[in-house]
């Protein structure tokens, strides 16, 4: 197993849903003063629990890693929970994250991370919060900045949500007919990083009437480097069947990262 696999699943993510902005807005209606939000065709996901497993494959440098297992348990707007397993290994990583703290458990170099969403932004450069992370991987559509001023342009089935946020280039493809985002494109200006995140094969929920992204693929590319990608795919995938448990525990031998 590459030691690097774990700390890459995180940094892909992170890097994504530095894209994103606080608070994913559904579409809605309004008689007065309409804005150009009110014309997104999105339906976003709306739950208590969610719990899913998936298997990642990770590609850095040129380098294709080992399939990892991720397990993922959510309690909407309040903690995130990820395990990363290995085979023959066994859990490389397990993480939890609410809106005011992170830990992560890096059990291959028997270390710990414990720290907030600032230490975050300094370590991988982006502007994340928890709110992102939920959006990311619940699939959500998420509205532009205060004070911005998105594009809305839709043609046939497609409709593409375009604006800026400081140095990035925020650009989200809806499919109208399932109100879902289908394809999230950042482009940051000033470091020329750019990214993708592909979400395909929607499956219909058994509690919701939206359906769910079953698959996804994050691509990372920046200059005088080869591109680095993951391709996640998602299955079990349950909504508020069952309150959920969130076990955490560091041991007490492993070492605190700073």
């Amino acid at each position: 197993m590459n030691k690097r696999c774990a700390p890459l699943v995180i940094g892909l993510l992170m890097a994504v849903l530095g894209a994103c902005t606080r608070k994913a807005i559904p579409t809605q209606s309004r008689a007065e003063a309409p804005k150009v939000e009110d014309a997104v065709n999105a339906a976003n996901l709306d739950f208590r629990y969610l719990s899913a497993k998936a298997k990642a494959q990770i590609e850095t440098g040129g380098d294709k890693l080992p399939n990892v297992t991720l397990t993922l348990r959510m309690r909407k707007d309040s903690l995130i929970w990820l395990s990363i397993a290995a085979p023959v290994i066994g859990e490389v990583m397990r993480a939890h994250i609410t809106p005011d703290s992170v830990q992560v458990i890096d059990r291959l170099h028997r270390e710990y991370f414990a720290g907030n969403f600032t230490a975050l932004r300094r370590r991988f450069n982006v502007p994340v919060t928890f709110q992102q992370v939920q959006a990311l991987l619940a699939g959500n559509y998420v509205a532009a900045p205060a004070g911005s001023s998105p594009t809305v342009s839709t043609e046939g089935p497609l409709q593409k949500v375009v604006y800026q946020q400081q140095a990035l280039l925020v650009e989200q493809l809806l499919e109208t007919t399932r109100r879902r985002v289908q394809k999230l494109a950042v482009k940051d200006d000033s470091t020329q990083l750019q990214f993708t995140v592909d979400f395909s094969d929607f499956r219909p929920l058994e509690r919701l009437p939206q359906e769910f992204a079953n698959a996804l693929l994050v691509v990372i590319e920046q200059p005088k480097a080869k591109p680095s990608s993951a391709s996640i795919n998602f299955r079990n995938v349950d909504v508020d069947k069952e309150r959920l448990a969130f076990p955490f525990s560091v041991p007490s031998d492993y070492a605190r990262k700073k």
